[in-house]
């Protein structure tokens, strides 16, 4: 049920009946209109510069008076927060009757708020040897990975005999004489060889040559052989959940076996296993899975091998798992690791293991030709519409982007060779070939080359689906339009399927089937399609050579996401899929100097993403300082990347002065989300408000749970916002639409289907946050927060259909991610504006239902994600009043500004507040942060039936503060800037 529906009307005043804790407007914002009068502004513009200044000295005085009227203005527009006199006397009495014994006090004062105790005693306290890891392992399944591989004669005997006895078996033999047609299989004895003889192997592979589904079958089946198979325990970590499964299922198919059950192969991903026996056994797994474990059992003594499959992909979890893997060959001289590669990179995995020997097995695929730009629009004849328009490049600029220094030093090359490689192409191609070069922009996708390309494939080529990979949504759109827009392409001869990861699953499985005969499937995917799915009826690919690509600006400590050209290992795995039933054809659109230029592999992720969530685990997995640990990685990140990252962990109380982990820091790092938002679980159990947080919460480290189809962008928007229930929220958005979901689930699963239908939201998402909210709610109980595992039991949800309250909860795991919103007084767009204090002026995504929202109740958002596309934008905002912010951001301060007493949250973030109501707000709030610590380090429930008891008493009052917030309309207001802008 939404919270409209719950609660009535949503903006009705709660408990204080009275105007207790209001919010009203100033007396200066009344004079002046709270933006400022038409007189003020009149008077502004008759002011004139002294006669003396001349040219530019006139434009710093203008510029000069303008930054002065803006600061006044916001001064004059600054929220007030006040309380009546009977608040007052209900605070002041409260903070007497439990404010800390003055030797108590002494005692808390020497420690900041969320610090850890600096004795041994305390840490011992909080960290357990070999604690259960509870975050993503269920204790169950723990219990199995920590079983120890001890000798086993008689089970040695029997592993023997099975295998023996299956090899006689029909099925066993049938997928025997498959596996015999693998280019891996041929080299079955030297594999064996080469790994029993070295602590580590780097195995490379073509696509399809069986590495990953034969080595670990090869390592088992050879110990089984040699009568030491219960001393086997291969694990085999994959990138990605849907590999673990559909890999694992594979194996157990080709051994005549069900996965899992206590059969030799089996899987363990988050929140879902079928586990094999506990020796003789394979389990492949998704790399998290291990970085729990080592939480565990840090030297992984029950496993015998470690496979680290797809390290070519270099994710971060991928890279810092070899790290560890590496010093962890040190402590265990019988442990083996193999390291496989999709691509021919060898040779810096073997030198990172001090030049541990290498084996590349060859492919299996068919041949596929490949066609630059050049060659494509020679076969096409093809000439660009606007032959005028110059190349971005010439033009000086490069689409506004800020490019990383040798990105910049690859386009500057481009440049200077770009006449040479013209002059080149003389000899090869006609005329009007290299006048269609000159013109094309190849920072720009040139659409209608791709809609000429795909019509003479159909026209002229050979049969077979068509794979299109283009960076992301708009261009998948766009490109989808282009095509429906022909009638060629809107017969039944044509079956247009676009795939992102936005997009309905229905799309992800109907591209796998095969077509009737005289039907040509036309696939146009993201990256998705590179590795993560295979289509086996692709005969040709058209690859528009860009990637969408996330970097962090360490600098500016904002994300970016940008088309960047692909890189040779891409185009290597685009190319691939075209191979694998018949020869292919592979049309790579860009020129053959750009070509040149590519880099070999994509940047690793460790090179472009923040890093607060992995110091937490260096910290948690006792890998010394977080530095000294990251610069020993394959890529080590900058200097500064880990020092902003430490920085945080730092404001958010994460980690000490000594960079230990606090008690909050601990909990932090044991909870399988990024810190921020591990901060908003464990506060949301606190102030019993847990169901509808973890629903944010899974939401925030997973996805929502929102499809897009194409050409259904506008309803699917339109349905989104009706979900909201007028929030001004998009978390709450998730809340109302996963319980909706819950509810139709009930009923029946036709509902479900139809509400899932109706409002565009994936059931599968849907189902996933369902799962993750119970291991969170697993975690809470094991740590000691919460008493129940059950997200809705009664107890943990006290305040739950209390709004502000949840609103305050995610400020506290957002901040300082504030914008400040700020009326449009534009007739034609009434938009709010948005700002942030390190960037001026930002966007609301369009995604969020906050885009084009025009009236807002307080001046303040917080938001998930900042990240810089066209421009910068907001991901995932909330409003939030006030009070969240004084009560659950950074540190407070009172002062005096002119005629203002003010109250100000870590100087930057001020209200008018009387000096008197001021001080009580930072007392209430230290002894919040005095109860926070101690919750934190002795976690235990809050027991709310007992409502005298100093807990419940400074968390009700600051509750009830927070909800019974009045919102007050100035007289001289329009109704459509209701009170924010002024209170």
């Amino acid at each position: 049920m939404s919270y409209e529906h719950r609660r009535g009307n949503p903006h009705r005043r709660g408990g204080a009946r009275g105007g207790w804790g209001g919010f009203g407007q100033s007396s200066s914002s009344q004079q002046h209109g709270g933006y400022g009068s038409r007189d003020e502004d009149s008077g502004a513009q008759r002011s004139r510069p002294p006669p003396h200044l001349k040219g530019r000295e006139i434009g710093l005085w203008y510029a000069r008076k303008q930054g002065q009227r803006s600061k006044e203005k916001e001064r004059l527009e600054r929220a007030v927060v006040r309380m009546d006199e009977s608040r007052e006397e209900h605070i002041t009495r409260l903070l007497n009757s439990v404010q800390t014994k003055p030797e108590v006090k002494e005692e808390k004062e020497e420690l900041k708020p969320w610090s850890w105790r600096a004795t041994e005693n305390k840490k011992n306290d909080l960290i357990r040897p070999n604690e259960t890891a509870t975050s993503t392992i269920l204790t169950q399944d723990l219990e199995y990975l920590l079983q120890r591989n001890d000798p086993n004669m008689d089970l040695n005997e029997q592993l023997k005999a099975d295998l023996h006895r299956k090899r006689t078996t029909s099925r066993y033999l049938e997928m025997q004489r498959f596996r015999q047609k693998l280019p891996s299989f041929v080299m079955r004895e030297e594999i064996t060889t080469v790994i029993n003889n070295s602590q580590v192997t780097v195995i490379s592979g073509e696509t399809g040559c069986g590495k990953t589904t034969q080595v670990t079958q090869f390592i088992l089946d050879d110990y089984i052989e040699r009568g030491i198979g219960s001393a086997c325990r291969v694990v085999c970590t994959q990138p990605r959940r849907i590999s673990a499964i559909s890999v694992a299922e594979r194996v157990a198919s080709e051994r005549a076996e069900a996965c899992g059950n206590g059969n030799s192969t089996g899987y363990q991903i988050r929140l879902q296993s079928r586990l094999p026996r506990k020796q003789g056994s394979i389990l492949y797994c998704t790399t998290g899975i291990i970085l729990q474990w080592l939480q565990s059992d840090n030297h992984l003594t029950s496993v015998s091998h470690i496979v680290l499959d797809e390290i070519h992909e270099r994710n971060l979890q991928s890279d810092v798992l070899m790290s560890i893997v590496k010093d962890l060959l040190k402590k265990r001289p019988d442990l083996k690791v193999i390291l496989m590669s999709a691509t021919l990179n060898a040779e810096k995995f073997s030198a990172y293991f001090d030049n541990c020997p290498m084996m590349h097995i060859p492919g299996f695929t068919f041949p596929v030709k490949e066609y630059l730009l050049e060659d494509v629009i020679e076969m096409l004849r093809y000439s660009p519409e606007n032959r005028d328009r110059r190349p971005s490049w010439k033009k000086g600029f490069m689409q506004g982007r800020i490019a990383r220094p040798e990105k910049e030093q690859k386009e500057a090359q481009y440049r200077l060779q770009w006449p040479d490689y013209l002059r080149s192409l003389q000899s090869r191609y006609s005329n009007s070939t290299i006048e269609a070069l000159e013109s094309v922009d190849d920072e720009k996708i040139d659409f209608d080359l791709i809609v000429a390309l795909i019509r003479h494939i159909v026209l002229k080529g050979e049969d077979g689906a068509i794979l299109v990979f283009l960076p992301g949504w708009a261009d998948i759109s766009t490109l989808n339009d282009l095509l429906m827009a022909q009638v060629m392409f809107k017969s039944d001869k044509f079956i247009i399927i676009p795939l992102h990861s936005l997009m309905p699953t229905v799309n992800q499985t109907q591209v796998f089937k095969k077509t009737p005969p005289g039907v040509r499937k036309i696939v146009i995917a993201t990256n998705i399609a590179e590795t993560s799915i295979t289509i086996d009826d692709i005969v040709h690919v058209i690859d528009a050579g860009k990637i969408k690509e996330t970097n962090y600006d360490t600098q500016n400590s904002i994300s970016t996401m940008a088309p960047e050209w692909v890189s040779h290992a891409n185009a290597k795995q685009r190319k691939g899929r075209a191979g694998r039933v018949q020869p292919g054809y592979c049309y790579h659109l860009y020129n053959s100097l750009r070509d040149s230029l590519l880099d070999d592999y994509q940047l690793p992720e460790i090179l472009r993403t923040p890093l607060e969530e992995l110091c937490l685990q260096v910290k948690i997995l006792k890998l010394g300082r977080i530095a000294s640990f990251l610069h020993r990685l394959l890529d080590p990140p900058t200097t500064e990347a880990v020092d902003l990252a430490i920085k945080h962990l730092l404001d958010l109380n994460a980690l000490d002065k000594q960079e230990e982990l606090t008690p909050l820091g601990f909990h932090l790092a044991r909870l399988p989300v990024e810190p921020h938002i591990g901060k908003m679980i464990l506060f949301a159990a606190l102030l019993c408000c847990l169901d509808p947080v973890l629903t944010i919460a899974a939401s925030l480290s997973f996805k929502d749970p929102f499809v897009i189809p194409l050409g259904k962008e506008k309803v699917a928007d339109s349905k989104r916002k009706e979900l909201s229930k007028n929030t001004k929220s998009d978390h709450l958005t998730v809340v109302n639409a996963f319980e909706g979901w819950e509810d139709a689930k009930e009923h029946s699963s036709r509902a479900e289907k139809e509400y899932c239908w109706e409002y565009f939201l994936s059931p599968n998402t849907l189902q996933m946050l369902h799962n993750m909210k119970g291991q969170f709610a697993e975690h809470l109980v094991a740590a000691g927060f919460v008493s129940s595992k059950n997200p809705k039991d009664p107890k943990n949800n006290v305040n739950s259909d209390n709004e502000k309250l949840i609103k305050a909860v995610i400020c506290a795991g957002l901040y300082p991610k504030v914008a400040k919103i700020r009326p449009s007084f534009s007739k034609k767009r009434q938009i709010v504006k948005v700002y942030t204090k390190s960037d001026g002026k930002v966007c609301i995504h369009p995604k969020s239902v906050n885009s084009e929202e025009s009236e807002f109740h307080y001046t303040w958002l917080v938001y998930h994600l900042k990240m810089r596309t066209t421009s910068i934008y907001l991901y995932d905002c909330t409003e939030v009043s006030p009070y969240s912010l004084l009560f659950f951001g950074g540190d407070i301060s009172i002062q005096k500004d002119q005629d203002q007493d003010t109250i100000a949250v870590d100087d930057w973030i001020v209200f008018q507040s009387p000096a008197k109501t001021a001080h009580l707000v930072k007392d209430l709030r230290k002894e919040l942060d005095v109860l926070l610590q101690e919750k934190i380090e002795k976690p235990q429930p809050v027991d709310w039936d007992h409502t005298k008891s100093r807990d419940c008493a400074v968390l009700s009052a600051i509750i009830d503060l927070i909800t019974t917030q009045e919102n007050v309309t100035p007289k001289n207001m329009t109704p459509r800037f209701q009170g924010g802008y002024y209170n």
